[in-house]
């Protein structure tokens, strides 16, 4: 009820000065906030049995992460922890600093409760973000999304990550691959079937050279049609890839306002979930649990959440939904679930996985 509030007054702001705005409150009460194992204080909206569940290795005490892209510099990390998450995921980190995009780069589609991005991986470097991780929230899982600088040779693409995930890896309890924003120009183009192979290929050889174990995750892009899915699906399973993320955003305007149709960016959103619910549906049917998905885009409350889950992903992520909902959306979701859970008569999380998928055959 206070977000609902105090809303109108943060979208009286341009959307990348109300999201500084926020971003600098929440920085500064996390410093106030613990950050071990403590401070949950068996919170049975955060750790939730039924909800936990094991990925890649890793234990999430609940299945709502926080996507990439909110809390890019891992500046409020305890902060978003003590909303109810049961992971976050920081970056997109690239291994220099770099402005991003000429501003105003960001449009709120308030009826539509979607967004447009062009934001263009602005970071301070990955140094930066590796001193904030420091500092990082241990109550619950925590991520590093990286990407490329723009101005990175092709040829040094590959080398200028694995740096970077040298620098993160210590700190980060996963890693995951960005080649799918579409704000940075060429990044798509590794997602060929040559380029992503290659690229695969050298990235995990970069990582095994340097003894970094951590889990890696691949990103992908809601543009991308069946056929393509499908093979970059299989690529990522013969490259060890350990989880796909389903989806980056989208440059498709279907269903957009006219005035905002020729706008460039990304769009995420409301508007945004029947594309990726189709791409997360495609890369479960392809992967037959090969390989665990997560499932973003579109997720407004419990029931969008347990779709995704039900149609193959294991774990969910919101950012878009926050903005017009505020932090109280978290707990909502993960006690929705729980609730979703008994009605089906299911006992845990993973018993829900796929499983339209698997009533359907």
């Amino acid at each position: 009820m206070l977000y609902r509030l105090v809303r109108p007054l943060v979208f009286c702001l341009d959307p990348e000065r109300a999201h500084e705005w926020v971003l600098s409150f929440l920085s500064i009460v996390d410093r106030f906030l613990p950050a071990g194992e403590g401070s949950r204080l068996h919170d049975p909206d955060v750790v939730s049995e039924p909800l936990s569940i094991e990925m890649a290795g890793v234990r999430f005490p609940n299945p709502v992460g926080l996507a990439a892209g909110c809390d890019k510099n891992a500046v409020a990390t305890r902060a978003f922890a003590a909303f109810g998450f049961g992971f976050l995921e920081i970056g997109t980190v690239t291994p220099k600093p770099q402005p991003g995009n000429p501003k105003p780069r960001i449009e709120r589609l308030v009826h539509e409760r979607s967004v447009i991005n062009r934001m263009g991986f602005n970071s301070p470097g990955v140094e930066s973000v590796a001193r904030n991780l420091t500092r990082r929230t241990r109550r619950i899982p925590v991520g590093a999304n990286i990407g490329p600088n723009r101005n990175t040779p092709p040829d040094q693409v590959v080398e200028s990550l694995v740096e970077t995930s040298r620098a993160l890896a210590p700190l980060a309890d996963y890693l995951v691959l960005n080649l799918s924003s579409p704000n940075t120009p060429g990044l798509r183009d590794l997602l060929g079937a040559g380029p992503l192979k290659d690229t695969l290929r050298a990235f995990r050889k970069g990582l095994d050279d340097l003894s970094i174990t951590k889990p890696l995750f691949l990103k992908v892009s809601p543009d991308l049609d069946d056929t393509d899915l499908v093979r970059v699906a299989e690529t990522a399973a013969e490259s060890r890839i350990d989880a796909i993320i389903a989806t980056n955003t989208t440059v498709s305007r279907e269903g957009v306002p006219e005035r905002y149709a020729q706008q460039g960016g990304g769009l995420s959103g409301s508007l945004l979930k029947d594309r990726s619910d189709r791409v997360l549906s495609v890369l479960y049917r392809t992967l037959g649990g090969r390989l665990p998905l997560i499932g973003v885009g579109g997720i407004e409350d419990a029931a969008d959440a347990y779709g995704k889950i039900r149609s193959g992903a294991s774990l969910v992520q919101i950012y878009t939904s926050l903005i017009y909902e505020g932090p109280g959306l978290v707990r909502r979701i993960v006690r929705g679930l729980a609730e979703l859970l008994k009605r089906d008569g299911l006992t845990t999380l993973r018993d829900a996985v796929g499983l339209d998928v698997h009533q359907r055959k």
